[in-house]
């Protein structure tokens, strides 16, 4: 038995769709152009430098949810999925994802944005699992809040964990495992698999992976 993981954002994906789900909307007049977008690009440079403050960042991501209604949020989400996702799918990843299917390997898509984006993302790659900070609801309305730990850095091998153990397994249930991601922020989850695999990398990812002899490849190249 074998298990591969995928990170979404700048690896499945040719961009990230947390950052561009907040331009969509600011696009269509639902969100304040001059508040939100500088917000979306200072939280987008926190990331990257490894300094986002996950807890301020859900704040901000999860507004919109809360602000809004769940018909209105299906309606726009379904047309970012067609306008906006879908072209951000190479067929490299889709091949990726084929091979690992394939073999009959348990795959998931490991990812910190959150599920009610990435649910419709995860099914057009069709793929089974998906490991997702999760927005919270009440009466059938999102909060504006996270439930339970977000699945960010740290977070991600504890939510993988959990969700083994969900299962009746543990790493050592897999003869492999596999960890593809484009972040020096995913380095705790990739130092959890016997092969982590580094796509697109960042400086910091790249410069980490040849150290260490982990393989590179390009999926949106």
């Amino acid at each position: 038995m074998q298990l591969a993981l995928f990170d979404l954002d700048n690896t499945l994906l040719a961009g990230d769709s947390d950052y561009e789900w907040t331009r969509f909307l600011v696009a269509k007049g639902v969100l304040d152009e001059e508040t939100f977008q500088r917000r979306n690009d200072e939280f987008l440079e926190q990331y990257k430098r490894g300094a986002l403050n996950i807890a301020e960042f859900l704040d901000f991501q999860l507004l919109p949810l809360a602000k809004n209604s769940r018909a209105d949020l299906d309606l726009w989400l379904a047309e970012y999925v067609s306008q906006k996702i879908i072209p951000m799918i190479g067929q490299k990843a889709r091949d990726l994802i084929r091979h690992h299917q394939s073999n009959n390997d348990i795959c998931a898509i490991v990812t910190a944005t959150n599920s009610f984006i990435t649910s419709p993302i995860c099914r057009e790659f069709g793929i089974p699992h998906l490991i997702a900070t999760v927005p919270a609801q009440k009466n059938g309305r999102f909060t504006g809040k996270a439930r339970g730990i977000p699945s960010f850095r740290e977070g991600k091998v504890k939510r993988v964990e959990a969700w083994l153990e969900s299962m009746g397994l543990w790493w050592g249930s897999f003869e492999c495992s596999w960890f593809y991601s484009d972040s020096f922020n995913d380095l705790p989850l990739m130092k959890k698999v016997t092969n982590p695999v580094a796509v697109d990398p960042d400086t910091i990812l790249l410069a980490h992976a040849k150290k260490a002899g982990w393989p590179v490849l390009s999926l949106n190249s």
